[in-house]
């Protein structure tokens, strides 16, 4: 190591890391570490002899040797000291020795062997030199691979044999090694005793202790514990192998903000670096304009006159208020200006430059900016106009109109950005003054009638709003309607009213007015129409007005009484006529629901399907989902994964079932059936749908996504691999979504494994609604009848029958259900045929249990398949059932394969379809129940003995081909046979 010490320490901290480098055994005892005498007890003391020699490296050691085979009946013992085995619970005794071989020793009077035995005894303390052959357990015969004879003595060439054997568990506090010589020429060159242990290691910066392994069978789970300024993301975990290897990592911590991975350790970032977030990155440089003179920085400071706003990230550089504008310009139009500037030299650094306009009335200040006495200044009035606003603009010009007229104002232009407010001493603006022109007022708006009289009419009018100047007068236009301005009259009036007379009686004339000021002439007014008074009516336009609204006041007051006295009548004949009972909802298809219960509507009820579809499910933007792969295919066109982005929402990965090209009407219409369907349940068991795209094509129902498929084939890709109460749980889920539907009075008729998915947090959900749909691709899957095709497998009695599909045969369906979970997605019936299924289970037959299938849950099954269905479980039940076993975990370990068929305690009833047998006699009358009963007809056997050595080639023989019945009967002869003497045996 030397000179290169960092080098040595580098490599080796990287093979550790790489998992190269294993920890040495740690030795409990090693005769060639002893300087002097090792002091171990030989009896009889003329056996083993204690001397020194030299190992295959001629180095010093203290060896054992015995060669007494001159003489007969040898029984020599040589026994270690006490060795404290600390915390091994096995332990490995390594040999090395040499052993002559008996045919090269002359003249042997003796026995000579060529072997010797190895014992250990364990003790809680040190027995001192008490010692008791008989106390000694055997642990091997140790024999030579190699032996030397009379020529390697004289050539000095010994083979050295080593072996080592594996003693365990151990219980006490140490043991004894002893070495019993029965008549052989052999010499201890060395012995060592040792453990093995998984080192105390660093992974993913989780730090795991020393570990001994706890036997030779199985891998110890140890949890990390996380290095200093560090967090879990996942508790870390690795396992302890039996040779003292770490296997399998997994989690991992992940070092706080302020700290970086360096070394297997957390350290404090480096001044003029930082780190915002949890995590194993490394610490970044501080970005420009900003700096850390500490260690483990979060984030950076910023510079003199440089700052960060809120919502920037700790990554971004810091910022400053942007310059003031450039070159502005104005262009005047009487009483409007047109601002236009160029962009600051210098933007801070920034995109997010907007510029605000400040408008001001300033008296004493000229177009040119000199000043010609006080400066006075203002706010604009309120009634000015920006275009398109004064604030936040993202251009360089403005329009600025409604000013007054021959009026100096200043205007200040100011460049903002998102940390201008955290400097407002920084800020900057440029201002220009000007000066507007004369102008001419504004149209006059408001003119009102005062009186009205057979040859006059009195007329007032409201100054304009923007008079832009001392108004000198008003001109007022009129003629009569009917000559269109062919002829007009036109007088003028110094006030805002005027009374106009020589008029013709009962004609309607028009009049627009228009003020003037020493810029002219404004704009006139919109047409004002007013009639003079006939010549038997002539009134003022007050009394007019008073004599309407006194008609108008009595017509309301009538028509008002006459809506309050019908109303009154028909509220008090409807609260007679109706019962409290018949207060219903009316939904748009006919349909009568109670209030505040949720029922099922049949969306084939609609005359319209798309009302159906529109009532119960959203109708979704096709430009929001976006597909990513095809990930099966439908009856009715593909089935694809994809997300959906819906405005304001976060974007979520859904399921894309899409109507291929070409459908027909009732194509779409079945299609979209299973969407107005999905629509009507929102239930954490249940598929939900997130909506529809019927408004473009293709026609799409979208869902949400389940990672793992359909349960039949996840538990298949999965083979014994869940604990019985993660199977439990999956159940309750399942019978959960059942038990919503059934509240709401939907059948499902089609449930199977194959129609439960699984997301990937193992939640189940009911699916596949559809009313038309491919059941499978076999064309034996589904059995045909009148009324359409059946899932044979899954389908209760009566309803093959009799099509009587209720909540019980959906019941009938959920233990099928249960017995696939159990089986890990075996096919229900194996390879019998409908004709023979439909045929067993109308005589009673019934599957048999999985293998290691808990007792309650065979049970349930049991109870699910009652022929008569009033007596099988509601779902209610089934989910309470459940929910005691996942209360009760130590229930599920009695199994149906090893123990009598458990009393009913599900549901009461007195009687079991699957009768328990105590004899011989009375297993052959089960057998003859089953639907290969005549098979069994005039077979008979001598005894159990004889039955249990019954194998499937024996069943085929007479008769028994159904692949069901054979595993049924071959697993009640093994336990026929396994506990006749104990007991009535389940079939």
């Amino acid at each position: 190591v030397g000179k290169n010490k960092h080098i040595f320490t580098l490599v080796f901290v990287t093979l550790a890391a790489l998992g190269y480098l294993r920890q040495l055994p740690v030795n409990l005892l090693d005769s060639k570490a002893s300087q002097g005498e090792l002091g171990w007890i030989s009896y009889p003391s003329h056996g083993w002899e204690e001397i020194s020699g030299v190992d295959e490296h001629y180095t010093p050691i203290r060896t054992f040797q015995v060669c007494n085979v001159m003489e007969y009946s040898q029984n020599n013992w040589l026994r270690t000291n006490w060795i404290p085995r600390q915390s091994a619970q096995k332990i490995y005794v390594e040999l090395k020795f040499t052993l002559r071989d008996c045919n090269s020793i002359p003249l042997v009077l003796g026995t000579c062997k060529e072997t010797f035995n190895l014992l250990y005894l364990e003790t809680d303390d040190d027995q001192g030199s008490h010692f008791r052959e008989h106390q000694f357990s055997k642990i091997d015969t140790i024999a030579a691979d190699e032996s030397f004879t009379q020529t390697d003595l004289g050539d000095r060439i010994l083979k050295l044999n080593t072996e080592v054997r594996e003693v365990g568990p151990l219980t006490k506090k140490g043991f004894y090694l002893a070495f019993q010589d029965v008549g052989a020429c052999v010499a201890l060159v060395s012995v060592r005793v040792y453990f093995k242990k998984c080192p105390y290691t660093v992974r993913n910066l989780a730090t795991f202790p020393d570990t001994v392994p706890m036997d030779s069978h199985s891998l110890v789970e140890v949890k990390g514990l996380c290095v200093n300024h560090s967090k879990e993301e996942e508790p870390p975990r690795m396992y302890c192998s039996t040779e003292g290897e770490w296997l399998v990592p997994i989690g991992k911590c992940l070092c706080n903000p302020g700290y970086e991975e360096r070394s297997n350790t957390c350290q404090m970032c480096r001044a003029g670096f930082y780190k915002s977030a949890l995590g194993n990155l490394e610490c970044s440089k501080c970005p420009p304009h900003s700096f850390s003179h500490h260690e483990g920085s979060l984030h950076c400071g910023c510079e003199k006159n440089f700052f960060r706003a809120e919502g920037d990230p700790a990554s971004m550089a810091c910022t400053r208020p942007p310059s003031a504008p450039r070159n502005v310009i104005s262009s005047i139009n009487e009483t409007s200006v047109i601002l236009d500037w160029s962009w600051p030299e210098d933007t801070g650094g920034r995109r997010d430059v907007t510029f605000t306009v400040l408008c001001k009335r300033c008296r004493g200040v000229t177009a040119n900016g000199s000043n010609s006495g006080t400066q006075r200044c203002e706010p604009c009035r309120s009634n000015v106009r920006f275009l398109p606003r004064a604030a936040g603009l993202h251009n360089t010009t403005v329009t600025v109109g409604d000013l007054l007229a021959h009026t100096n104002y200043t205007f200040e232009i100011e460049a903002l950005n998102g940390v201008s407010a955290l400097a407002p001493k920084m800020r900057q603006y440029a201002a220009v003054t000007i000066t507007t022109n004369q102008a001419a007022p504004s149209p006059v708006t408001v003119i009102r009638k005062e009186k009205t009289s057979r040859n006059s009419v009195s007329l007032s009018w409201q100054e304009p709003e923007r008079p832009n100047g001392i108004i000198l007068d008003y001109e007022i236009k009129y003629y009569e309607k009917e000559e269109q301005e062919t002829s007009y009259t036109i007088l003028r009036a110094r006030g805002c009213n005027v009374t106009l007379n020589g008029l013709k009686s009962n004609t309607a004339y028009l009049l627009q007015i228009r003020a003037r000021t020493a810029a002219g002439y404004g704009a006139s007014s919109p047409t004002f129409q007013f009639e003079t008074s006939p010549d038997s009516f002539s009134i003022s336009s007050e009394s007019s007005q008073v004599v309407l609204i006194a008609i108008s006041a009595a017509v309301a007051i009538i028509l008002l009484t006459v809506l309050l006295y019908v109303l009154i009548g028909r509220f008090c004949c409807r609260s007679k006529s109706k019962h409290p009972d018949e207060k219903r909802l009316h939904f748009g298809n006919g349909h009568l629901r109670l209030p505040g219960i949720r029922t099922y509507v049949d969306p084939h009820t609609y005359e319209d399907p798309s009302q159906a579809v529109h009532e119960f499910a959203k109708e979704l933007d096709a430009s929001c989902i976006a597909i990513d792969k095809v990930v099966g295919a439908g009856e009715f066109g593909e089935v694809c994964s994809g997300r959906l982005k819906l405005p304001s929402k976060k974007e979520i990965c859904v399921a894309i079932k899409t109507l291929k090209g070409g459908y027909t009407d009732k194509q779409r219409r079945d299609f979209l059936a299973e969407a107005s369907i999905m629509g009507q349940f929102d239930h954490p068991n249940i598929i939900r749908l997130e909506g529809v795209v019927t408004r473009s094509k293709p026609v799409m129902i979208v869902t949400e996504y389940m990672e793992n498929g359909s349960l039949d084939s996840f538990l298949r890709k999965h083979d014994a691999q869940f604990t019985g109460i993660q199977l439990v749980g999956m159940l309750r889920g399942i019978a959960s979504g059942m038990k919503y539907l059934s509240d709401m009075g939907y059948v499902h008729r089609d449930l199977a494994a194959r129609n439960i998915l699984v997301n990937s947090n193992l939640v189940c959900k009911v699916s596949d609604f559809g009313l038309s749909r491919v059941l499978e691709d076999d064309p034996e899957a589904a059995y045909t009848t009148r009324g359409g095709k059946i899932p044979i497998r899954w389908t209760a009695p009566e309803a093959i029958a009799y099509r009587k599909f209720t909540s019980a045969s959906d019941a009938w369906s959920y233990g099928i259900v249960l017995w696939e979970v159990m089986s890990y997605g075996e096919r229900p019936y194996w390879e019998m045929s409908n004709q023979d299924v439909i045929k067993a289970v109308d005589e009673g037959y019934r599957l048999p249990p999985p293998m290691d299938c808990p007792a309650t849950l065979y049970q349930l099954m049991l109870d699910c398949w009652q022929k008569e269905r009033n007596n099988r479980p509601k779902f209610e039940q089934i989910v309470s059932i459940l929910d005691k076993l996942i209360r009760n975990p130590g229930s599920l370990k009695i199994t149906a394969n090893t123990t009598s068929r458990p009393a009913n305690l599900l549901l009461d009833r007195s009687s079991s379809e699957v009768p328990s047998m105590g004899t011989m006699g009375d297993w052959m009358d089960g057998m003859r129940t089953l639907p290969c009963k005549e098979a069994f007809s005039g077979v008979s056997y001598s005894s159990c003995d004889t039955l249990a050595k019954t194998s499937t080639e024996d069943l085929k023989k007479v008769g028994v081909t159904i692949v069901g019945p054979q595993k049924k009967i071959v697993s009640s002869l093994k336990a026929l046979d396994s506990h006749t003497k104990n007991g009535p045996v389940p079939v």
